[in-house]
């Protein structure tokens, strides 16, 4: 029975202190607030910041470990059976999902990305994790292509791109609109495109020329050669 207070306080007391953050961040802006201001106001010890969120950037982030241990596992889950296209595209959209359960909070995060250079860069380093668990996924799965990895990597950040063109499209918004309706548009876009079924895989060496010649069986060996050095010449 004692456990029970603890684990429920956990996250109250982790929404709180994001909540105290972006208060000061609002009313402060980012750049001026201290993780002692953060603190005062959620009336907790640092201590007990730093249990939660390695640094001050983390707090305008609180969601993205989780997001990417969701999508780790979904990816993990997949069947042999699955279409790997498919399978990044779903998971993509758990991202998504993240954001739109919460539009206010989306919405003042994006601003506040805009306006601190330093965020922006944390962001591209979250944004850079998922590219990489997505591009992992699809490397074991066309392991057997020739062009496996340089379709893993195109297509990884294939889907990145549409994710985030959606995303910012709803953010810009204030979070007005169906951002799942947008995103599903930009990874249909993304999977006729990458599917291995929808373009022929892309030659690892440079493709050979084939060449048929018919002639009579009784044709000189030097007139055959002559006819397809003659035949390759013009290709």
């Amino acid at each position: 029975m004692g456990t029970t207070p603890t684990n429920s306080a956990k996250p109250a007391m982790r929404d709180s202190l994001i909540a105290a953050a972006f208060q000061l961040f609002l009313e402060r802006g980012y750049e001026q607030t201290t993780v002692d201001d953060i603190v005062t106001l959620a009336g907790v010890g640092r201590r007990s910041f730093f249990r939660y969120f390695p640094s001050k950037e983390d707090v305008v982030f609180p969601d993205h470990e989780q997001c990417l241990d969701d999508m780790t596992r979904f990816l993990a889950a997949s069947a042999d059976s699955d279409d790997p296209m498919v399978r990044v595209c779903d998971a993509a959209r758990l991202v998504l999902r993240m954001y739109a359960e919460n539009p206010t909070f989306s919405v003042q995060r994006y601003r506040l990305t805009r306006e601190v250079a330093g965020l922006r860069t944390y962001e591209l380093s979250v944004v850079w994790r998922y590219e990489k668990t997505l591009g992992d996924h699809l490397r074991t799965r066309w392991a057997d292509r020739k062009d496996g990895t340089l379709r893993a990597n195109v297509a990884a950040a294939a889907v990145v791109a549409a994710h985030n063109h959606a995303l910012r499209r709803w953010l810009r918004s204030g979070g007005e609109g169906d951002a799942l309706a947008e995103m599903d548009r930009a990874l249909e876009f993304v999977r006729a495109t990458w599917s291995p079924d929808a373009v022929p895989e892309a030659p690892g060496e440079e493709a050979e020329d084939v060449v048929v010649v018919i002639t009579k069986r009784s044709t000189p060996m030097w007139r055959v050669v002559r006819e397809v050095e003659s035949s390759l010449g013009e290709s």
